[in-house]
């Protein structure tokens, strides 16, 4: 686990979030009932590392910020929310892949040719409830969230996910910041993480 990493998220969720409920939410967090600042962000694309979730979850904080600076965003899209709306919707959209991952082994040459075996990470669900409505769910038994954060988190995955696709256009339609959430999603696993295409 990256130190610096866990420091950074921290200190920017305490700095940003005050919603009552909060502070539970982040002790559940850093508990040993939780694997958020060690888990991987996937089984094998974008973070599959110890500590990958933790570094996704704050490069898409950054990429919606700086997303939201924008000119056009602000004066025609007319997209204004709270730096409380901004940290709560980036840092804790994928909540719901927390102690979802496990590591299991299996049998792999090493560069002598000789059979070892490697530790990889495989899907271990003890709460199936989906994605980013999983996500919606846990955040909400410690807080509240405002109707454009949960539809936000619920549909970051945006038209890559499985959801119905006419209910991710009205979604993005009437909640803009499940929209740029999303935008904000694809830049940080695709251009930062690099994710395979």
């Amino acid at each position: 686990m990256n130190k610096d990493l866990k420091s950074e998220f921290v200190e920017t969720y305490n700095n940003k979030i005050t919603r009552p409920g909060s502070d539970k939410l982040l002790n559940y967090m850093l508990s040993e009932n939780s694997d958020f600042f060690t888990a991987p962000s996937s089984t094998r694309f974008h973070g599959s590392y110890e500590g990958g979730l933790v570094e996704h979850s704050l490069n898409v904080y950054h990429c919606l910020e700086d997303y939201l600076k924008r000119q056009r965003t602000k004066e025609l899209y007319k997209m204004e929310y709270t730096e409380e709306s901004i940290a709560i919707v980036s840092l804790l959209h994928d909540l719901c892949k927390m102690n979802f991952y496990a590591v299991d082994y299996r049998n792999a040459k090493n560069e002598k040719g000789v059979w070892e075996k490697v530790p990889y990470y495989t899907i271990n669900d003890q709460l199936p409830y989906g994605h980013g409505e999983k996500s919606v769910y846990i955040i909400s038994g410690f807080m509240r969230l405002t109707r454009e954060e949960a539809f936000a988190i619920r549909y970051h995955m945006g038209f890559s996910g499985n959801e119905d696709k006419n209910c991710i256009g009205k979604a993005f339609e009437m909640f803009p910041l499940a929209f740029a959430l999303s935008v904000a999603d694809m830049e940080a696993t695709y251009f930062l993480e690099g994710c395979p295409k």
